[in-house]
């Protein structure tokens, strides 16, 4: 693994056609800007690990949490 320093508006280039641009730096935290073409993914590591699971709005969401979880009042 390459490890870089760079300072926020500096970029890093990978191969011809994309490129990484230090957007802010804020405490643990750094923002990046990808330039890349459309035909490349790019996908945050923890949605790659768990592709199968869908995206669901957060209102059905807790609703179907409800239905499961909460007992039904007497």
């Amino acid at each position: 693994m390459l490890v870089l320093s760079r300072k926020v508006c500096e970029k890093i280039k990978l191969g011809d056609s994309i490129t990484l641009t230090i957007v802010k730096v804020s405490g643990d935290k750094v923002r990046l800007g990808i330039e890349a073409p459309a035909d490349v993914k790019v996908l945050r590591d923890e949605l790659e690990r768990y592709p199968e699971e869908p995206l669901q709005h957060p209102s059905k969401l807790l609703i179907e949490a409800d239905l499961r979880e909460l007992p039904l009042a007497s």
